[in-house]
């Protein structure tokens, strides 16, 4: 009673205070948006998380009509001035109280040696791989080049120098050297002594001492080891040929043709625009490339999550002086305990807020909606090979066993990127509750599912914890086959240099094992607290 109480006090006071800036705004209200608000983009659920950590902007919000947010910011400063204690945060921010994070993981179960107690489980797999991961590594920050005066350039980084901000940056590309050799595509002595540094005072003997994880996708040591501090002003003494006046995003790029692989690129995107409170994507991003070769992407259309430009190689500056205003380089896709490639995890905890922002983030983005779920319905994909190897041989009889059941809708697709754009392949796999596929790079799919899904990789070729922990730090129910004397190896496996291995033969399935996991991931979906038609009993 008392809390409908307050509920009708807030209101009133709400609509009060709406109607009398109602009033006075309309005596006097802009012809434009006092903020550009199109360029924020992001989804609804995370503008509260936005407005807190951009003050600025939530102030200008508040007192322009022409505002879509007004409702996020009523319920930021209103319910907060009666009851003090909406104060929405992702989790790394100094001032963010556990209570207002954006999620929280789950711990069914303590593993021995990690920790003593749930609690303790809960935050060591929130700062393995969710948002404590980025407060991890804030709090390594440290300055290594200081501006002496304003203008000046600064060289500020983490750890190991696995993230990196600079202003005023230098890079001299007149006289570098490249081939067609592909083991140069990250040469550890492209730049030397005054071809890359800043008008800045450096602390060379702390800088040379974070070359410990020295290595292509694991560090920026072996680009900025011979950072120099210059003796002149870069764009005051008109020493550039270019200056790129947009922030830059550097970045050493996994394997394109992999979306398991790349998708480490994208995920330590987004995890280093958290670190710089930007989500703009009028910014340049240039692939750190040292060879002539060029660079087969895939999943291309999923720059447009991060960039309004194609992607820029470093390449095209070759033969100038190119200064950048802004520069930022991008954590990197195999860093050691980075994410989500080499990433060792506390067993039996799961559902990062971090890869749950992503996925929403990304679909945000490109413009992939859910559109369904279907009452009475449970929406099945599955994934098909066109590969040599782990391919499924009984397919067919597979899918007319799961036609048998009308409550199945069944999709077999085959995410061939010359025949299906990934952007539609996107919008597939959004808009499936369980998704089947063999171990494979096709199961990253994963991270887009909703969060009622079920991923059931239908045989881990003996790579037990590859998809099951990218499931866990997504959130997503995993299963995978349980049986081994119900799965049939078509051999020992083949593959023309590596000899016998599971994950290079093709396979087919026991008919009646496979059915009951289909029909045990049907129930989990229907009993998920996020599925609308949720049931309270099993209906499968």
């Amino acid at each position: 009673m008392f809390m409908l109480l307050m509920f009708g006090l807030l209101l009133q006071e709400i609509l009060a205070n709406s109607q009398y800036e109602n009033l006075t705004e309309f005596k006097n209200i802009p012809e434009e948006p006092l903020y550009s608000y199109k360029t924020i983009n992001l989804p609804d659920e995370h503008i509260p998380y936005f407005l807190h950590n951009n003050q600025h902007i939530a102030g200008i919000c508040k007192q322009d009509s022409h505002c879509p947010y007004k409702v996020a910011i009523y319920n930021y400063f209103v319910l907060q001035k009666y009851l003090k204690k909406l104060k929405s945060c992702w989790g790394y921010e100094k001032s963010c109280k556990s209570d207002y994070r954006f999620s929280y993981p789950v711990c069914d179960y303590v593993e021995t040696g990690w920790a003593n107690d749930i609690e303790t489980a809960q935050q060591i797999f929130w700062k393995q791989a969710d948002f404590g991961y980025i407060r991890e590594r804030l709090s390594e920050m440290k300055t290594h080049c200081k501006p002496a005066v304003t203008g000046d350039s600064s060289l500020t980084c983490s750890q190991y120098l696995q993230h990196c901000r600079a202003t005023n940056l230098y890079i001299d590309l007149r006289t570098v050297k490249r081939n067609h050799d592909r083991s140069d595509l990250f040469k550890e002595d492209f730049l030397q002594k005054g071809e890359i540094g800043g008008h800045c005072t450096l602390d060379v003997q702390a800088f040379l001492a974070e070359g410990q994880r020295k290595s292509p996708l694991q560090s920026w040591f072996a680009e900025l080891q011979t950072f120099t501090a210059l003796n002149f002003r870069p764009l005051d003494d008109d020493k550039c040929d270019v200056v790129i006046e947009k922030p830059t995003y550097f970045m050493k790029l996994d394997a394109g043709v992999n979306m398991y692989h790349h998708f480490c690129d994208f995920v330590n995107l987004y995890i280093t625009q958290h670190i710089n409170n930007s989500f703009s994507t009028d910014v340049n991003i240039v692939m750190w490339d040292t060879s002539s070769y060029g660079y087969g992407d895939l999943f291309s259309e999923t720059w447009k999550a991060f960039t309004d430009y194609e992607i820029i190689h470093l390449k095209t500056f070759d033969s100038k002086r190119v200064c950048f205003k802004e520069a930022v380089f991008s954590l990197l896709p195999r860093m050691r305990y980075g994410l989500f490639y080499n990433t060792p995890l506390i067993s039996g905890c799961h559902g990062t807020g971090l890869f749950r922002a992503f996925s929403q983030h990304v679909l945000h983005r490109l413009n992939i909606t859910q559109e369904g779920p279907k009452d009475g319905k449970i929406r099945v994909t599955i994934l098909a090979r066109s590969t040599d190897y782990r391919k499924i041989l009984n397919q067919n009889e597979l899918v007319n066993a799961l036609k048998t059941v009308s409550t199945l809708e069944v999709k077999v697709v085959d995410y061939k990127y010359k025949e299906l754009e990934f952007s539609e392949q996107l919008r597939i796999t959004h808009n499936s509750d369980i998704f089947i596929g063999m171990h494979g790079a096709g199961l990253t799919h994963l991270l887009f599912l909703p969060d009622w899904a079920v991923v059931f990789e239908l045989y881990n070729c003996e790579d037990e914890r590859c998809y099951l922990d990218l499931a866990r730090l997504r959130g997503i129910h995993y299963i995978t086959w349980r049986k081994r004397n119900k799965v049939f190896p078509q051999d020992q496996g083949h593959h023309p240099t590596l000899g016998e291995h599971p994950k290079f033969t093709n396979y087919s399935f026991d008919v009646e094992e496979f059915m009951y996991l289909v029909l045990l991931a049907a129930n989990h979906v229907s009993q998920h607290s996020k599925w609308p038609f949720r049931v309270k009993h099993d209906e499968f």
